[in-house]
């Protein structure tokens, strides 16, 4: 299920997947496999898997992928975990207004612009409500979109 918002999930940049397909954020490589069973969350093109596809298991840390871009210092907030892309590169999102991934509970994790952890939130509906609602606060710069039974980055949310 998706949700149509003002607000953007943004998935992983084609040019940090190319860096990842290569060498994850734990130093290893990708092992590219086939999806029998299909239904894995990508975070390449926000939606699921179906059976066949070839897909691969990564690390990532994309507080620090956005701490790079932006000169933040998330210090002991930086974390990496496993994340299903495309073994190659895809088209990316299909619907670029859509929120992906809203029809179980959710964590929103929202970070300040110093990369720090400002608090979170458990959702289990009006999902684009609770994004407003972390928005509203100003130092909220970053809300990250997470799994709650893994605690899994899902995507991520920037002010503006």
């Amino acid at each position: 299920m998706t949700t149509t918002t003002a607000h953007t999930a943004r998935p992983i940049a084609p040019e940090v997947l190319r860096s990842l397909r290569a060498t994850d954020d734990a130093g290893r490589r990708a092992v590219p496999f086939t999806d029998a069973e299909g239904g894995a969350p990508l975070r390449c093109c926000l939606r699921r898997s179906v059976p066949g596809e070839s897909i691969a298991l990564v690390s990532y840390a994309p507080l620090r992928r956005w701490a790079a871009e932006t000169g933040a210092r998330p210090g002991a907030y930086d974390e990496q975990g496993p994340v299903f892309v495309h073994a190659e590169d895809c088209a990316g999102p299909a619907d670029p207004a859509a929120l992906p991934f809203t029809n179980a509970p959710r964590v929103l994790r929202r970070y300040s612009r110093e990369g720090h952890i400002l608090g979170g939130r458990l959702v289990t509906d009006a999902f684009p409500d609770a994004l407003t609602e972390a928005f509203t606060d100003p130092e909220v710069t970053l809300v990250q979109v997470r799994a709650v039974e893994y605690g899994c980055f899902l995507y991520e949310v920037r002010r503006g």
